[in-house]
């Protein structure tokens, strides 16, 4: 059987969810966070050696305000139990955090930071969490990035390529 070596899935669906059940969207969130810690065991159980999820777009931060403070409340649980998960160092889980980490609330950017650094140096399996990430800013940084390259000389306009364009991406360039 062939088994990929990366995914990446968007996690969606949640509200969709809990409203089919006549729920508040956040019961949907709780049990989307509950379903990733099953999705990490099936990774793990076939092979996979990255993952990555697209947890919350840049469009999530228009959330009405109880949904969003609610998903806010969400993220510092989870990633505090992530600091101090005991399998994630057993197991040699790297945990990168990618997209827009500014755009969060000092105490959610501390928590990710404080992960990624303590599991830098993991390197059987990679989990990518993509946070304030976006398709079309993404590509607009980038070209922004590239051209102030170009501006200040570092870079000449016709060796701009999909590889200049790789590195200079926020989310992880593997995923381009």
């Amino acid at each position: 059987m062939n088994v990929p070596k990366h995914i990446g899935i968007i996690l969606d669906g949640n509200r969709r969810f809990a409203k089919r059940l006549m729920l508040k969207p956040w019961k949907g969130h709780e049990w989307g966070a509950e379903k990733v810690k099953k999705l990490l065991e099936w990774v793990k159980e076939l092979g996979i050696k990255e993952l990555t999820l697209y947890a919350f777009s840049i469009e999530n931060f228009n959330r009405p305000k109880d949904e969003f403070d609610f998903l806010m409340d969400l993220f510092r649980r989870e990633f505090e139990l992530l600091k101090d998960d005991a399998k994630v160092m057993e197991e040699k889980i790297r945990i990168n955090i990618i997209g827009r980490i500014w755009m969060f609330p000092e105490d959610i950017r501390e928590k990710m930071y404080y992960i990624m650094e303590k599991t830098k140096n993991n390197d059987k399996y990679i989990i990518n969490i993509a946070m304030a990430y976006g398709g079309r800013a993404e590509i607009i940084d980038a070209t922004k990035k590239i051209a102030e390259q170009v501006k200040a000389g570092r870079i000449n306009i016709n060796d701009i390529n999909e590889e200049v364009f790789k590195r200079t991406c926020i989310l992880s360039p593997s995923l381009i």
